[in-house]
């Protein structure tokens, strides 16, 4: 028999035991005994079918005793019996509306009880039933919540109130070896202590993989998952045991657990309260969690490593793996992709692969788009266009760029091939400096390594990131690195001087707390897998015991006449129409290549509005004008024979 069909049985079955046992009520109230033939019907389907009727199941998970079954049985048949809700009515004197009422119930149903509608009892107390109490307990009227009511008519769905708060887990189609030995051991736990009421703690940088492990072990289990995100659970404490309650009463009717994710490395106090409240067995996922009340199973679940990542996009790929084999290990070593965005970011590629599409790097693209999704939300990310050609400076700065470049390609071989890795994970991050005069090529030489290395690039502003409120800059770096950590991307730290200083003489908190935020900064630019740049206009105002701790640093010099004639020879595309221009003249101007870019950008405009080509005249109006911003109006020297 399929599992449709068994399931349809049971429904039938389950209808005709309602039909049976409002029938029962309905004699009952009419000062008669049920018929022995009703009683054996009401019976039988427990003995044709694994699965007991929703009334006995309900009558189990709640631990409901004779009189509140019939009272719950009896508030359902007013509802869906048209009979037994006339019964009803007459019983209270025809003038009412068919209902039911505590009073009504104590007299007709067998062994009552005043107990049945304490607030702690169950009724009350998972919210089977509602009363209102305006006319005394007695004569409360009583009506079954329409949640129970339809699953006692065998149709069973999550409560509609918990739907906008909670979304359903599914198992992914990858799991990482670690992950998987990660479940194995806290289902083995959960089965040796009990798996019915316990509270597991899953940490580390992989959510996605922490809800993996989650899934599995629920699965192992026999149980639905739902995910709960922290930033949905209410702040006031009446909201959060109605919300306790309701999840509860939906782990019994849906045989389900709950995962409450927190993103966040600051989890909500609010948390801690709703799940010291709960019952049923509860997992926390998140970066970093607090301490709670009740004791629980905790794990760490990381991101695959690169060797395991390397399996993972094997399996993913499939067949398809060996199309772009060369890829994988460069892959696997640069990006710290999860196992579900590796079995997603795959799928699509497959189907890339099918259509027609060549394979030489589309892995590589794909990944740097997996990446960008969260750090997108935190930081500008620059489309490099510069490369070395365009790219003035002196011999050994360059050299020094192209060593960077090559520390970042051959990582895989020194760390991993040679055992660097292995010895310390501490300092394998590259990290440099780049120091100069605003305009001297800083941003473009990060440009340059983007390109170099097909990496992205994110310009970060530390002047926005920094924060007068202490610990809160910390925080928003803490934020930033962790959604980097996915994308192997450039960092340039952007005006180094708003955080760096020489604060060796620590006058106040705040100075304390400055030194933490330089040393959280350096800590996470020394870990991270890609290459963190910072920039600074100020070299000499930063101390040196922050140099010792950057792998490079590079001073980026103001431009000889030479280098400013290079830049000048290079800052027009072939496109651009030029008519007597004198770049030795040019190069006589004092300004540095950011300065001359905008300089050749406006002159440009000037020449299109006077339909001309850029001439030495355009060129001298546009000079004056980046003068002028600068407050420093040009010299005689510098723009002779100009015009």
């Amino acid at each position: 028999m399929s599992e449709r069909t068994a399931y349809e049985t049971w429904v039938e079955d389950n209808q005709r035991c309602l039909v049976e046992e409002f029938d029962r009520l309905k004699t009952r109230f009419a000062g008669g005994e049920p018929a022995e033939a009703g009683r054996s019907a009401i019976n039988d389907i427990d003995d044709k079918h694994a699965s007991h009727s929703a009334i006995d199941l309900v009558t189990h998970l709640f631990g409901l005793s004779r009189f509140e079954r019939d009272l719950l049985l009896l508030c359902a048949g007013v509802e869906m019996n048209a009979e037994l809700a006339r019964v009803c009515g007459d019983a209270l004197g025809g003038s009412h509306r068919p209902s039911v009422t505590f009073g009504l119930a104590l007299a007709a149903l067998e062994k009552p009880h005043w107990s049945a509608l304490a607030p702690i009892g169950p009724l009350r107390r998972w919210r089977l039933i509602e009363l209102d109490e305006s006319q005394g307990l007695t004569q409360a009227r009583l009506r079954i919540d329409e949640r129970v009511l339809h699953y006692l008519a065998g149709v069973n769905y999550l409560d509609p109130r918990l739907r906008p708060l909670l979304r359903m887990r599914r198992a992914g189609e990858l799991l990482a070896t670690a992950h998987r030995e990660t479940a194995a051991s806290v289902l083995s736990t959960l089965q040796t202590e009990g798996a019915l009421s316990s509270l597991v703690l899953l940490t580390g940088d992989d959510l996605e993989g922490q809800g993996d492990v989650a899934t599995s072990v629920a699965s192992a289990l026999g149980l639905h998952l739902y995910v709960l995100p922290a930033s949905m659970v209410p702040a006031t404490p009446s909201e959060i045991e109605a919300l306790a309650v309701l999840w509860q009463r939906e782990t019994m009717l849906l045989n389900a657990a709950l995962v409450v994710e927190c993103t966040e490395r600051e989890v909500p106090k609010q948390v801690s309260t709703f799940i010291d409240q709960l019952g049923g067995l509860i997992f926390v996922t998140g970066p970093e969690l607090p301490t709670f009340h009740r004791t629980g199973i905790s794990a760490e679940v990381n991101r695959p490593q690169a060797a395991e990542q390397r399996l993972l996009w094997e399996q993913a790929l499939g067949g398809d793996a060996a199309f772009v084999n060369g890829s994988l290990d460069g892959v696997a070593w640069q990006f710290r992709l999860s196992a579900g965005t590796i079995a997603q970011t795959g799928a699509q590629l497959r189907r890339r692969l099918a259509g027609g599409e060549r394979p030489e790097g589309l892995l590589w693209r794909a990944c740097r788009k997996a990446g960008r999704l969260k750090l997108d939300e935190l930081a500008q990310r620059i489309d490099p266009a510069a490369d070395w050609a365009v790219l003035v400076l002196p011999p050994a700065q360059v050299t020094t760029l192209r060593a960077m470049a090559a520390q970042v390609r051959h990582r895989l071989t020194v760390y991993q091939d040679w055992g660097f890795g292995h010895r310390s994970t501490r300092g394998l991050g590259i990290t440099a400096l780049f120091a100069g005069e605003s305009g001297t090529g800083k941003t473009m030489a990060a440009e340059v390594l983007a390109n170099e290395l097909n990496l992205d690039l994110y310009r970060i502003d530390l002047s926005a990131v920094v924060s007068k409120y202490i610990g809160e800059t910390e925080r928003n770096l803490r934020r930033l690195f962790d959604a980097a950590d996915e994308s192997g991307a450039i960092l340039l730290f952007d005006e180094a001087d708003a955080l760096f200083g020489k604060r060796s003489e620590v006058k106040d908190s705040h100075d304390r707390y400055a030194n933490i935020e330089v040393s959280y900064l350096l800590q996470r630019m020394e870990a991270y897998r890609g290459l963190a740049i910072l920039t600074t206009n100020m070299k000499a105002a930063l101390d040196q015991a922050f140099h010792r701790r950057l792998r490079f640093v590079i001073q980026f010099p103001f431009p000889d006449a030479s280098q400013r004639e290079a830049i000048w020879r290079s800052m027009f595309p072939a496109a651009t129409p030029t008519d007597g221009l004198d770049y030795a003249k040019l190069a006589k101007l004092h300004m540095a290549g950011g300065n001359i870019r905008n300089i050749a950008l406006n002159a440009a405009f000037l020449a299109a509005h006077a339909g001309e080509s850029v001439r030495m005249g355009h060129l001298l109006q546009a000079a004056h004008s980046e003068a002028a911003k600068r407050d420093r109006p040009l010299s005689d020297a510098e723009t002779r024979g100009w015009v």
